[in-house]
């Protein structure tokens, strides 16, 4: 079961169990259910200390780091504190970090199509532990709760907090699910209130494990994203940009994009660029299909900083994310839309969450070049279509700005922590 996330919902109006957190036990003395307003004992003074654990982080770049992120600074915006528990990087610089801890390292896993995050070390469960133990938080908010080794140490070791989980994969079925539900049920069970990113992600993990969820979305900052930003630099040149970000795993499909330029470039009116932003273990692969085009014809730029990112999106005239599976919503495509660029995207249900068809944006085939294709030369031959297209999806992504979202998860831990107290008297 899962209650869906609504921007222009009060969330004072949410019921106790509104964002899947567990009810208090019978027999606790009766009161207001609704607590995801400052009230006397949790209103505007009442600053809680939570601890958000994630084996994705900066300087890693990706949907769940930037949820993280941003997640953060609202909520600290809002007066708590917040503390973030991930893995070490080989190139963070932990001089420039606060109120980050780090345990052990990461290291990336093929699987399931992408590249993973795996967090390896001497006794992290240990360190968990004692990090836990130490930080004395009110809320431990885990992302991806189930997954070893950094989640999973996290969901095991919280013992008086509460204790909520964010899932954001989905996908047709999980193998380690199937094999290991017996041994993860009991750490699931532990789960004081669950979020999940997106019906897909709802669905998925549901499958395995039931239960009731708050369907709280990823975010976007429309102020960061804007059209408003300059173009970076070589976009403003006269050429339609169709721009993709993200690191170019299997199942994002980049290869069918690459294809489907072929097309794009035969058939438009102007002269038109691929921009790849993102960097991974196939990058090369990836370059190597562009390897004969006309100079200029396709560019990479592997990762770039936060700050320049918001250019790429701002001079892109067509934003097209070609996944082909196991995505449970693309915060990139919010991007794009904040940004004010139609989207070009995949049919598939993760996608199907953000863009509405021929209003925002256009869903193909997941793997079918061709229809991407003439997807893409629509938009590129048609500007007053493309503008037309942007500003809806603008008007979209401000509802889900990270503020909204931060506001929802607040409520979800206040009700949560409001009835975890009740249980201890």
């Amino acid at each position: 079961m899962a209650t869906r996330f609504s921007p222009t919902r009060d969330v004072a109006a949410r019921g106790t169990c509104a964002c899947g957190a567990k009810k208090p036990a019978a027999g606790t003395p009766a009161g207001d259910s609704g607590v995801s307003r400052p009230s006397a004992d949790s209103g505007p003074g009442r600053s809680l200390n939570i601890a958000i654990v994630t084996h994705a982080y900066y300087p890693q770049f990706g949907g769940v780091s930037e949820h993280v992120h941003h997640t953060c600074l609202e909520l600290r915006k809002r007066g708590h504190r917040v503390t973030v528990i991930t893995c070490g990087h080989r190139n963070h610089n932990s001089a420039a970090e606060t109120d980050v801890v780090r345990i052990g390292s990461n290291v990336l896993v093929p699987y399931n199509g992408a590249f993973v995050n795996l967090t390896v070390g001497w006794n992290v469960y240990g360190k968990m532990k004692r990090v836990l133990s130490e930080g004395r938080f009110d809320v431990v908010h885990v992302h991806c709760p189930l997954i070893p080794v950094l989640p999973l140490a996290a969901t095991r070791m919280s013992r008086d907090a509460a204790l909520f989980g964010t899932f954001h994969a989905s996908g047709r079925s999980s193998a380690a699910y199937s094999l290991f539900r017996p041994f993860l049920r009991k750490y699931y069970s532990r789960l004081d209130g669950k979020i999940a990113v997106s019906r897909p992600a709802q669905e998925f993990v549901g499958k395995y494990f039931g239960g009731e969820y708050r369907i709280i979305p990823n975010g976007v900052d429309p102020d960061r994203f804007s059209p408003d930003r300059p173009p970076a630099e070589g976009l403003n040149d006269g050429r339609l940009n169709v721009l993709f970000v993200g690191r170019p795993d299997p199942r994002k499909g980049l290869e069918h994009l690459i294809r489907a330029m072929g097309i794009v470039r035969a058939n438009s009116r102007s002269p038109v660029r691929l921009v790849v932003v993102g960097d991974g273990p196939r990058r090369r692969h990836y370059e190597a299909m562009v390897r004969n085009l006309p100079p200029g014809s396709a560019v990479f730029t592997g990762s770039v900083s936060p700050d320049v990112l918001p250019g790429y999106f701002s001079g892109a005239h067509v934003f097209c994310s070609p996944a082909t599976m196991n995505e449970s919503f693309g915060i990139v495509l919010l991007e794009a839309m904040a940004s004010a660029v139609p989207v070009v995207a995949s049919d598939i249900p993760g996608y199907r969450s953000v863009v509405s068809h021929g209003q925002d944006g256009l869903l193909c085939r997941p793997g079918d070049a061709q229809e991407m294709a003439r997807a893409i030369l629509l938009l590129l031959n048609d500007g007053a279509l493309r503008r037309e297209m942007g500003a809806r999806g603008r008007d979209k992504a401000l509802r889900f700005s990270w503020s909204n979202i931060a506001r929802e998860i607040e409520g979800c831990y206040l009700e949560a922590v409001k009835a975890k107290s009740r249980t201890r008297f």
